[in-house]
């Protein structure tokens, strides 16, 4: 198999010889985000101590029961889309007095398409490698050569860590340069999965995708095809006031879910309460495995999120179909694969495992990816 990072040779021996490098030990060194990045992002994105007023559905009840909706009866979610980035830190570049990490990351996205029979294909699939500098830290000649060492392949792709466009870094305060770097590159397959989701994959209106993780932002006024989200981690410090007078119900999220029963689905809250935008995203909980056996309330539950441009209450019957095609998601799962399988739907497994699988291992990194000596031939 030819080296699938030689394309980036010609752009590292510009690196190391219009600046200084400084390798990293052992050749690359994983670089990892913020923990729980979605929590994280959905936390950031929302504002500090979210506080939620108001149920925006035709049926004002705080739980509903909910019969699960098997694909023989109804077969609405097809497609399921994940995204997938490792980053890998190689070295520290010296140009003059300024100096930038230099990382290599690996970005994917995958959507699966399941058939009626529940055979699972690859539907589409996305995989790009990153070169991640600071561009405000080198000079515009450094960099524009770098650019163009590597133009003309479409897998490659330059891109700053010091970029306003990187929502995850600006959203969580991030400083660090190397963060900023992992954080970059998590965006960059942020978007890679939000152009799938728009443009990428040929389907219906009966047709409908599931993304994995929250929408964020970013989904507020879809005008495409259905969508919805679906988290296994979500911010855990909203607090919900619902109703009024003596009857009026006031909770932390954790003894919501601590209500929240086997086949059983929350109210439907809008995000961003109080504010201009509230209600363009809706989102709800479902219990899809029993809390029998699990360690705490939030296990066994995924947040639900659904676009809603039109910014009026969901219509109740719609949420509970919703909620019934996704506890039936449950029949099929990927224990001993992930330790998030009591919230992980297999299908999004599945689009995951696509990305990981077509990704290059760390070893095959190492032995490509090597510093050229200033003055050496290629």
């Amino acid at each position: 198999m030819p080296n699938p990072f030689a394309p980036l040779q010609p752009a590292l021996r510009i690196l190391a010889t219009e600046g200084r490098v400084l390798p990293a030990t052992g050749q690359a060194i994983v670089d990892m985000v913020s923990p729980d990045l979605e929590e994280a992002y959905d936390r950031a994105t929302g504002g500090p101590g979210e506080k939620v007023t108001s149920v925006w559905e035709t049926r004002q009840e705080l739980y509903h029961q909910v019969v699960p909706i098997h694909r023989s009866q109804e077969h609405r979610l097809r497609y399921f889309l994940d995204g997938s980035a490792k980053i890998y830190f190689i070295g520290t570049l010296l140009e003059h007095e300024r100096s930038s990490p230099v990382q290599l990351g690996q970005i994917g996205a995958a959507a699966v398409y399941r058939e009626d029979d529940g055979r699972v294909r690859r539907a589409a699939f996305e995989h790009k490698i990153l070169l991640l500098m600071d561009k405000q830290a080198l000079s515009e000649t450094l960099w524009s050569a770098v650019e163009q060492a590597i133009a003309g392949h479409s897998h490659l792709l330059l891109r700053s860590t010091n970029d306003s466009q990187d929502r995850f870094s600006e959203a969580l305060g991030v400083v660090e340069p190397r963060s900023r770097g992992a954080h970059r590159a998590n965006w960059a397959m942020r978007e890679m999965e939000i152009a799938l989701a728009r443009d990428g994959l040929q389907r219906s209106a009966d047709t409908w995708l599931v993304l994995d993780g929250a929408l964020g932002t970013e989904y507020m006024n879809w005008d495409g095809l259905p969508v919805i989200g679906v988290a296994k981690s979500f911010r855990r410090d909203t607090q919900f006031y619902i109703g009024s007078g003596p009857r009026a119900k006031q909770m932390n999220l954790y003894s919501l879910l601590a209500g929240l029963e086997l086949n059983h689905r929350t109210a439907v809250f809008p995000r961003w309460p109080g504010q201009d935008r509230e209600g363009a995203i809706l989102f709800w909980y479902v219990r899809i495995r029993p809390q029998r056996g699990l360690d705490y309330p939030l296990m066994g539950v995924v947040k639900v999120e659904w676009p809603n441009p039109s910014r009026e209450s969901i219509n109740s019957d719609l949420a509970d179909r919703i909620s019934g095609w996704l506890i039936a998601e449950r029949c099929v799962t990927p224990h001993g694969r992930d330790n998030r399988w009591h919230a992980h739907l297999y299908a999004i497994s599945l689009a995951e495992r696509v990305i990981k699988d077509r990704f290059y291992s760390e070893e095959v990194l190492k032995a490509a990816i090597r510093w050229p000596q200033a003055g050496a031939q290629i």
